[in-house]
């Protein structure tokens, strides 16, 4: 009788926080980055933020800070994690790539954000058409820190998760999220300052929308949730909210919108 060697079953490395999403999750080699590598992270914090200190929100700034980013090394997800999760038990959770919705979205329900590990090459500092871990951390962790940011995320991503069938619902919230997450404004001191990954990432189309190059609207959930998006273009209307509770209460009130 022949014998069937027995294959080992991949760890589940979420602790059994995850169902759908947790084939995803990778652990990251960080010892793996090169010299080069380091000195291309370095390269691009140094790009962004002269601008980010005077124009990006208050709270991008301090959570920055909080979390132990450096501008020159690449960071440690274990050790982000570490400093994150006594504030607002977020996590930045490496995954293998691109998450289908759904795992997308029970992460973010489970306030693990997923985060690619690979870094953009030197050749390809200006832009990136898949996100790497520049613009999934440089972008969007130091926001994690921000306690009302993570309520809104999480609640986010439980709404989305409970319409994944709906494709038409998940399109609608997809602008918010657009529109928030990715390209958010918000008033300041008198000021319109970027907290969006997509800006504060980007210093082509930071630079752009600081400079007037786009409409900028008071942020309205309806006009938000109807508002064709340019994934691939620079955004021609953006919208500036007054406080982060304004989101979360957006996300709130979608959830009865799409019900």
């Amino acid at each position: 009788m022949a014998i069937v060697p027995e294959v080992a079953e991949k760890k589940d490395l979420s602790g059994g926080r995850l169902k759908i999403a947790a084939p995803y999750v990778i652990e990251q080699d960080w010892s793996a980055y090169t010299p080069e590598q380091h000195a291309v992270w370095q390269e691009l914090v140094g790009r962004r933020m002269p601008q980010l200190r005077d124009h990006a929100c208050a709270e991008y700034l301090d959570g920055f800070e909080q979390i132990g980013l450096r501008p020159d090394l690449l960071p440690d997800l274990a050790a982000v994690s570490r400093r994150l999760a006594p504030r607002t038990g977020w996590s930045s959770t490496p995954v293998s790539g691109f998450l289908p919705a759904d795992a997308f979205f029970e992460m973010l329900a489970a306030r693990m954000f997923p985060t690619t590990t690979w870094l953009r090459a030197r050749e390809s500092m200006d832009y990136t058409p898949e996100p790497d871990i520049f613009h999934d951390v440089f972008g969007h962790v130091p926001m994690h820190a921000h306690p009302v940011f993570a309520d809104f995320l999480e609640h986010y991503g439980k709404v989305c998760a409970s319409v994944i069938d709906r494709p038409e619902a998940l399109e609608r919230l997809g602008r918010l999220f657009w529109f928030t997450v990715e390209f958010g404004l918000i008033r300041q001191a008198g000021e319109i300052k970027v907290y969006g990954s997509g800006l504060i990432s980007s210093h082509g189309e930071c630079t752009r929308v600081l400079a007037g190059g786009c409409e900028i609207k008071d942020f309205n959930l309806e006009a938000v949730m109807n508002q064709e998006m340019q994934t691939s273009e620079m955004q021609p209307v953006l919208y500036a909210v007054e406080s982060f509770e304004e989101i979360y209460e957006a996300a709130k009130a979608a959830e009865s919108m799409i019900s």
